[in-house]
Parts: structure tokens; sequence; C-alpha cells
């Protein structure tokens, strides 16, 4: 009941701001804001818009199989976000763009802006609703079965719950909505690591220690080249993973388009940029105190690192404060990451495949229809909840992007003008080559890939390009 309550609180908060930010809200409100955010309000919120409910569940867990490596790739974020800074950034409020694969239609041509659009379309809705699907597992184990509520009734609910704060003022409204739960995703998160460290007879100043002394704190992986946690393949593949999964993603870029002007977003991207090395060591951290905790009370860790801060925050086994703050934590990380998907899917629908921006009943319909699509994927998934099919959509979900890196990096690179009706074709045959790749390499050679993959991905689209293309004539 006391969660009930909470959760309760927290969408009146929700629902108050969107009442506030959606007054006389139209289209152009949905999708830019308007172009009035406050740079820092949008650095903020997209702090806690980056991290999903599985983020949220899983960083902690990484430390019983690499360690704190990760903050390796976190290092690597600093650099990518300079790179969309300055580079992407740029070019984007020079073409005054809304959404960001416009810049296909205007250096390429229609066929590789309609690409661009469907492959982000289809990862974004994939991938999100994985996502939201984690989560609401978790909100149906720990609140609605208590109150005998069917997982169909939990995922339309939630879904609703975005619908009701996001149909009016769209990004507008994810500006605030989005720093408000990024204040309870930390605030959660630090609580947690008081309450654990209170759990162990330890003050703060002697947890940051233990964390410190324990084996699992290393970082840095110099001595294995083959290593998936090989530093410079941590460091090189995390600044192409937020050049890709941030620069070139709408959902990622929407909220960085309302700023009033470019200086402003730049401001506001280098800000969160640094943020992200800071809030995964919190993440770390935990993991590490929950790990020494387990020990000292002879408790067995899970097989599945997941697994590892629901065992302790979810069960009651840290107390009821515990428990709702993990709640709030969850929720909180997973609707800032949903609710902007959800919008950014309705803005690239309607603009780069429909191409009626100013139709405003086809953005509501839209909207609803996104939606109602979300909750679809949901169920599919309950359906058949089998790792290996969840597996192979984050898979696939991964390898959509190189495409998009491809793309990009032609047009902005090069001065080549590539066949508009080849470019489908090779932006499709690019990740099934990288798929046969991940798969017979390991077995030839032993080598085995990382996040270099998404590299792999990017350049075999670069190169069906330039194969694909003559040199650009002048008029």
């Amino acid at each position: 009941m006391v969660i009930l309550i909470t959760l309760l609180a927290y969408f009146a908060t929700l629902f108050a701001l969107s009442r506030i930010t959606g007054r006389q809200a139209t289209n152009n409100t949905f999708y830019r804001a308007d172009r009035r955010s406050p740079w820092y309000m949008v650095a903020f919120g997209m702090v806690g818009a980056s991290i999903s409910g599985v983020t949220y569940v899983s960083v902690p867990g990484m430390v019983t199989s690499s360690g704190m490596a990760y903050l390796q790739m976190c290092l690597g974020f600093i650099p990518g976000y300079f790179i969309v800074a300055f580079v992407l950034l740029p070019l984007y409020y020079k073409l005054n763009l809304t959404t960001i694969y416009t810049y296909l239609y205007t250096r390429i041509g229609p066929k590789a802006y309609k690409t661009g659009a469907w492959f982000f379309l289809l990862s974004k809705m994939l991938g999100a609703s994985l996502r939201f699907y984690v989560v609401c597992i978790i909100v149906q184990a720990f609140v609605s079965e208590q109150l005998g509520i069917p997982f169909v009734a939990t995922a339309m609910c939630m879904v609703a719950l975005i619908w009701l704060y996001t149909h009016r003022g769209g990004i507008k409204t994810l500006v605030w909505t989005d720093s408000f739960q990024t204040l309870c995703l930390f605030l959660s998160l630090i609580l947690i690591i008081i309450n654990v460290a209170g759990a162990m007879d330890k003050s703060l100043a002697e947890a940051a220690q233990a964390v410190v002394a324990d084996p699992m704190s290393r970082i840095f992986v110099f001595d294995d080249w083959l290593s998936p946690q090989n530093f410079w393949k941590q460091f090189v593949s995390g600044a192409f993973v937020v050049v890709v999964m941030t620069g070139l993603d709408q959902d990622m870029m929407q909220k960085n388009l309302t700023c009033k002007t470019l200086r402003e977003a730049q401001k506001d991207m280098c800000s969160y940029g640094f943020a992200f090395f800071p809030a995964n060591l919190l993440f770390l951290a935990l993991g590490v105190l929950l790990v020494q905790l387990a020990a000292s009370r002879g408790v067995s860790l899970p097989a599945n690192g997941d697994e590892l801060l629901p065992m302790f925050a979810a069960t009651g086994s840290l107390g009821t404060s515990v428990v709702v703050l993990f709640t709030i934590g969850i929720v909180a990380a997973a609707f800032s990451s949903a609710d902007s998907a959800l919008t950014a899917l309705t803005t690239s629908y309607c603009i780069d495949i429909a191409a009626r921006s100013d139709d405003e009943g086809l953005r509501r319909r839209a909207h609803a229809a996104m939606c109602i699509l979300f909750v679809a994927f949901i169920l599919f998934f309950r359906a058949f909840n089998s790792e290996s099919v969840l597996d192979a959509i984050y898979t696939m979900c991964s390898y959509t992007y190189g495409p998009l890196l491809g793309l990009f990096a032609f047009g902005m690179l090069t001065k080549r003008q590539p066949r508009d009706t080849a470019v489908p074709y090779v932006a499709v045959l690019s990740p099934l080559i990288c798929l046969a790749a991940d798969r017979f390499v390991p077995l030839l050679t032993g080598y085995r890939f990382g996040y270099e993959l998404l590299l792999l991905n990017g350049l075999l689209t670069f190169a069906g390009l330039w194969c694909a293309s003559h040199k650009a004539t002048t008029t």
C-alpha cells in the first residue's frame, strides 16, 4: 500500500507538470517546444532519459562479471558528446531541422531519407518497448500481483499514463517531467546506497573505502587485447556509440534541438556528457556494496547479474523504505526513457513518413497509435518470453544503428553522390554481413566482437555507398 500511494503521488506530480506545460500547445510545441527550452533543464533531464529501467537494474550487476570496466566506455562517451556538440549540432541548427533524418533528403535523396527514418522507427519501437517490458514485469511482480491486476492491464495502464502526460505538450512537457524524473532517480539511488551502507554498519566514508579496496573496483583493462573489456575497445566504441545512439537518434536529439540557440544546445550536450561517468560510478559502487553485503550474510549471488539489485531492493530484505525507493527509481528511469521514445516516434512518423507536420489531427492519432503499438509489442514479448528471442531483438536493434552511422558519415565526409535507389539495399545488406561475421569470425579466429561491431557495420554501409556513387557535379 505504501508503494501504491507513493506511485500515485509520483504520477500526480507528472500530470501537474503536464497541465502547466501543455497549455495552448501546438504542433510546433509538441515537436520543438517552440525552441524555448532552458539548456540546463534539458541537460539535467537528458541524464535520466538516457538511463532506462533496464540500465537501473543491470549496471550494478555488471561488477560480478566485469568489475567496473564499463567506466572505460563512459570515459569514451565524453569525446563522443563533444563530436555531437561541435560537428552534428551545428549542422542540424544550420538546416533548422525538426527531425534529423531530413538531412539525408537534402544531401542524398528521398530514398535515403525514408531509409534512415524507417531504420529509426523499427529499432526504437523494438528497443524501447523491450526495455519497458522488463520494467512492466518488475511492477507486475511487486505491485500489481498484490492487487490482483493481470499483466495485460499493467502494461496498458503504464503506457496510458505516458500518453496522458505527453499527448498535449509533447517534447515541451518532457523537458520538465524528465528533469523531475531524473531527480527522483538519483535521490532513490543515493538513498539506497545509504541504506546498504547502514545494513553493513558502515558510514558512507567507510563504504567508499570498502568499494575502492575491493578487487571488483578494477576499471582499466590493458593486458588482454582479445577481451571485449579492453580499454581501447571500450573507449573508442563508447565515443562511436554516443555519436550513433545520441547524435543520429531522433529520440536523443529532439530535446537538444529545443534549445533557443546552437550555443545553448552545445552547453547542454557537453554538460550531461560529463555526467555519465559519476552516474554510472554510483551504480557500480552500489553493485560492489551489494556483493559485499551478500558475502557478509552468507547469501549466494544470483546467476544473472541483473538480479543482484532486485534480490535485495525488491524483496524487502533491506526494509520497506528500500522497496519504495527501488520502485520509484526504476519507474522514473523507465518512464523518462519510454516517454521520449514515444514522442520521437510520433514526430518521425508525422514528419518523415507521412510528411504532414502541420496536421494536428494526424499527430494526435499517430501518438495514440504509437502507444497502442507499444502495448502490442510488450504483450508479444510476454507471450514469447524466451531469452533467445529477446537477445535476438536486442542484437537487431544494435545492428540498425550501423547503417545510420554509414549514411551520415558518407554525407558529411565525402562530396560523392550515391545512387539514391541503391541506399535501401546497402543499408539492409550491411547488418546481414555483420551478423554473419559475428557468428563465424569467433569460430575461425577466436576473436569475439564487442561494441566495435557497430563500427564495422557503419564502415560496410559507407563502402557500399561509395561503390554505388559517382563524383558529384556542380552547377
